[in-house]
């Protein structure tokens, strides 16, 4: 049995452009999907956010439609609610890494208003990153890799390959044009080799201990690589 810390979203809100807040928190299939994963293999879940809160699902994400239909729906929520992880988080800030063996960071938009910019997050991402243990990132949470840098001022992910939500994607969503940033061009600037699939389709991307995620239908190929880091 393993220990995966799972680093989630802290905020129930994304500010965008405009000044105005955007309903969010973190996508329910990208923190149940891994969770029903990792848990039917027999590994122990701790889950962590900035300042111990109780992270907050995104609504939209409980929707039928992005789901595959009420039952997926049903199934997604049921798993979420039997989540008792999620009710008792511990501080991100009191997190040691050496009590686990593998961290992953669930996405939604809550990642681009907090994560983004945690530093304490960031310092985990890099010291993970330096481990060699498995590290798994899907959707928007690589805009926690944006805090991660370096005492140069260099990011840590330069150079690797990474999949994230895509700027074709942020535009279908209709969140482009709305958006303070994208994360794909801000991944980019940071010298992240970000690796682009077919819009909304399952692509996962590994690079040495990394393992990444372009969106929500990504959450399930990726925790199956993870899977394979810890056997």
């Amino acid at each position: 049995m393993s220990k995966i810390l799972f680093v989630m979203t802290g905020v129930d809100h994304w500010t965008l452009a405009d000044g105005t807040e955007h309903p969010t928190g973190f996508w329910a299939e990208e923190a149940a999907a891994p969770y029903e994963a990792f848990t039917a293999a027999g590994h122990e879940i701790t889950v962590a956010t900035p300042g111990g809160v109780v992270p907050t699902v995104d609504r939209g994400s409980l929707a039928p439609e992005v789901n595959g239909g009420q039952e997926g729906a049903d199934r997604i929520a049921a798993t979420l609610d039997a989540m008792a992880e999620l009710r008792r988080p511990v501080r991100l800030e009191d997190v040691r890494l050496d009590d686990y063996d593998a961290v992953f960071y669930p996405g939604g938009h809550g990642p681009m208003e907090d994560l983004a910019v945690d530093a304490v997050s960031g310092r985990l991402l890099i010291d993970t990153l330096a481990s060699g243990k498995p590290l798994g990132v899907v959707c928007h949470a690589p805009a926690a890799l944006l805090a991660a840098v370096e005492a140069d001022g260099g990011n840590a992910f330069a150079g690797y390959r990474v999949a994230a939500f895509s700027n074709a994607e942020e535009t279908q969503a209709g969140f482009a044009d709305k958006a303070k940033w994208l994360l794909e061009t801000r991944l980019v600037e940071a010298g992240v080799d970000v690796r682009v699939g077919e819009p909304w389709a399952p692509n996962v991307v590994v690079d040495r201990n990394l393992v990444t995620g372009q969106n929500p239908a990504s959450s399930t190929p990726l925790a199956a690589e993870l899977l394979k880091k810890l056997a």
